[in-house]
């Protein structure tokens, strides 16, 4: 199935929200889609109904990447604490009564990842939580698509996307030789590994090339 629809995906969102027991919803797609404007708009929308838990929050530090030689393929797949990732989400399916789950979230402006920086009270009913690998099918990342009861993957127009995220690259302080190289390169590979988990989502979302990323 396929929509565009900001009024029906967040009618979806709420449904989901609304049915018995904490649900989580994911957002996938590839670098520059628009995840988190999406995930944002929805959880605006629903109050507190919702919660946005990003899984870049689960990034590599930087020193660790440099460590392991892979800081140049920074967003890989490999750069991510995938298995602490797929903890969360099964610690935030089944949360005990009365705690609050605390969650990491990523700064851009650091270009780094931060411990407990949204707080998720147990009687939120909604956890929405987008990324590039929530659909991809390797190694730790496997298991993730069985904890989310929906799966949604953005899809924009190529040449939109890599402009959105050159400019995003430049806004965070990179120079725009250097973000059309990364772009190009790094990102752009990540892309064509997302793409592939397109098929297992419950729903394929066009977004619009208006949305700022």
């Amino acid at each position: 199935m396929e929509t565009s629809d900001l009024t029906g995906l967040t009618a979806r969102a709420r449904r989901l929200a609304l049915a018995r027991g904490r649900r989580i919803l994911g957002i996938a797609g590839p670098p520059g889609a628009g995840k988190s404007t999406l995930a944002g708009q929805l959880v605006d929308a629903l109050g507190p109904l919702a919660v946005l838990v990003p899984m870049d929050g689960f990034h590599l530090a930087q020193g660790e990447l440099e460590r392991l030689g892979r800081a140049a393929r920074k967003g890989a797949p490999d750069t991510f604490d995938a298995a602490g990732y797929a903890a969360l989400l099964r610690r935030l399916r089944a949360p005990e009564a009365g705690t609050i789950v605390y969650a990491p979230e990523f700064d851009r402006a650091l270009e780094q990842p931060v411990a407990g920086s949204v707080a998720v009270y147990p009687e939120v009913p909604l956890v929405v939580t987008e990324g590039n690998y929530l659909l991809h099918d390797e190694g730790a990342w496997a298991s993730v698509r069985g904890l989310l009861d929906e799966a949604w993957f953005l899809d924009l127009e190529q040449d939109v996307r890599v402009r959105r995220l050159v400019e995003r690259h430049v806004r965070f302080g990179k120079p725009r030789d250097f973000a059309e190289r990364w772009v190009a390169g790094s990102d752009e590979a990540n892309a064509r590994l997302v793409a592939l988990g397109r098929d297992r989502a419950d729903l394929v979302v066009r977004t619009g090339g208006g949305a700022r990323p």
